[in-house]
């Protein structure tokens, strides 16, 4: 499930209307700050996950 441009459209008005145009800035802020941790958290998992598998691909020979 993908969002098109209408669907964007209207989740942002429904921001702008909640938020308001002056909150709007430190929002956006927020969300790109949540968005780079939570990228960085995959990262790590996927980073360690992989570190995992090639200990054990080497104590196995």
């Amino acid at each position: 499930m993908s969002l098109g441009a209408p669907e964007i459209i209207i989740i942002f008005v429904l921001v702008l209307v909640f938020f308001g145009g002056k909150k709007l800035p430190e929002f956006a802020r927020g969300l790109g700050k949540g968005l780079k941790e939570f990228k960085k958290a995959t990262k790590d998992i996927k980073d360690e996950i992989e570190s995992s598998t090639e200990e054990d691909s080497k104590k196995d020979n």
